[in-house]
């Protein structure tokens, strides 16, 4: 069996301890990881992750270029990588870099509006939801009980206009707030939920009843690393109380669908 995990960053090696340090201060936390390359892959060696969804936010246009071509060098040299690539909303041409990003073989698209300084549903986002729908899968973190950028109700505005969207509403569909994220999407089309950075916070019994809530045939595993260690968060996830069948599709099979490859 396959093992996908569904969420995971990262850096070039010069620039990931500023990056790191960034998002920890971001979110006022210690986090695990280095966000290199080799640190995430290290995770392999005490869990049977076999594939990571890998991807960078860009904090500025100017950052997008390098943060695509250095995710798709990164996916050529590791195969266990499946790549996604990064847009800013203020970005020039974002039609050609997305034409660009598919021919470098990258196979979706990571937003993060809360550090991007946008609403989910800004018409500048929404003009890039509109190229990519019914060709790109694409992860948003979803929720933050600080900030409305990233708002579950916008993503619903999103997904309403865009019904061919494929989307993860990253961290249980609202990070921090995981039941309003359930309240809002649950019965959104085309929506996988991925359970990163939300274990800690629900413990295992509640990470079961809220996958089963949303449906174990959407929800993907995932790390969100360097903020977790890959294989605390496998350990805890599959010792959680899931039936075997409910592993195999949300630790291998819901991601294959969402990122619309096969690993396995």
């Amino acid at each position: 069996m396959a093992v996908i995990d569904a969420h995971a960053h990262i850096y070039p090696n010069k620039i990931a301890s500023r990056a790191v340090d960034a998002v920890g201060d971001f979110y006022l936390i210690d986090m695990f990881g280095e966000g290199t390359v080799e640190h995430l892959l290290s995770a392999q060696q005490h869990a049977p992750i076999t594939h990571f969804i890998v991807h960078s936010v860009a904090t500025t246009p100017g950052r997008v270029e390098s943060i695509n071509n250095f995710i798709a060098e990164q996916c050529r040299q590791h195969p266990e990588f499946i790549g996604f690539m990064a847009m800013h909303q203020d970005y020039p041409e974002p039609e050609k870099e997305i034409e660009r990003a598919i021919g470098l073989g990258l196979k979706g698209m990571k937003l993060h509006p809360d550090t991007q300084h946008v609403n989910m549903d800004d018409p500048r986002l929404m003009n890039v939801y509109e190229m990519i729908e019914g060709r790109l899968p694409i992860v948003i973190h979803t929720g933050d009980y600080r900030y409305d950028y990233s708002h579950p109700r916008r993503l619903m505005n999103v997904l309403k206009t865009f019904p061919d969207l494929v989307v993860d509403a990253a961290h249980f569909g609202c990070w921090s707030r995981y039941e309003v994220g359930y309240d809002i999407l649950h019965n959104a089309d085309n929506l996988f939920v991925d359970a990163s950075s939300s274990q800690f916070f629900l413990g295992q019994r509640r990470t079961v009843e809220l996958a089963r809530m949303w449906g174990t045939d959407r929800i993907m595993f995932g790390s969100d690393y360097p903020m977790w260690s890959p294989a605390a968060e496998y350990d805890q996830f599959v010792t959680a109380g899931f039936s075997e069948d409910e592993l195999e599709n949300m630790l291998w099979h819901n991601a294959e669908r969402f990122a619309g490859v096969k690993v396995g």
